[in-house]
């Protein structure tokens, strides 16, 4: 049963931020509700345990990369859905596919981008490592994460976890 309302949630917030760049309070909150409500029912007090843990860690996991601007709020309440879910280890492991996934994106898109090929070794090198940013920079390269952590939590359910 949590798988199916996890798989649900997943493909439910994978479509919604495809399609508006957004991640709906109205998926994400009956999947932690389901969660904490699942788990204490089943295994009680250790079960309320286990998900508000997974709930916690999962929220916490990118909330400094929230902050920092880096993904919205919707992104970090749906790690925070399949913590509850599912524990802190499974929260964890997804995350951890979810970052390699999220880089390789990125990296496809900054090479999209900026065409490496037609770039010099020293430009590309300085443009990766700048660390001043005029008012001239080009907008940011973004993309939907909830895609990223879609296909990571995926990933760590069908390849297992990497500890």
């Amino acid at each position: 049963m949590i798988f199916s309302i996890l798989v649900v949630t997943l493909l439910l917030s994978f479509y919604t931020d495809i399609r508006s760049r957004k991640i709906l309070n109205i998926v994400t909150f009956p999947a932690m509700l389901i969660g904490l409500v699942y788990h204490t029912v089943t295994q009680g007090l250790d079960g309320f345990l286990f998900s508000g843990a997974g709930l916690l860690v999962g929220l916490l996991l990118l909330f400094i990369p929230y902050l920092l601007g880096g993904m919205g709020a919707g992104d970090v309440k749906l790690l925070g859905a399949i913590g509850a879910l599912t524990g802190v280890t499974f929260v964890f492991q997804s995350f951890i596919y979810t970052v390699l996934i999220g880089g390789l994106i990125g990296f496809i898109l900054l090479v999209r981008k900026i065409e490496l090929k037609r770039l010099s070794p020293l430009y590309l090198f300085s443009f990766l490592f700048s660390l001043k940013s005029s008012q001239n920079d080009k907008p940011k390269i973004t993309f939907p994460y909830g895609v990223a952590i879609t296909v990571g939590t995926l990933c760590a359910s069908f390849l297992g976890g990497m500890m």
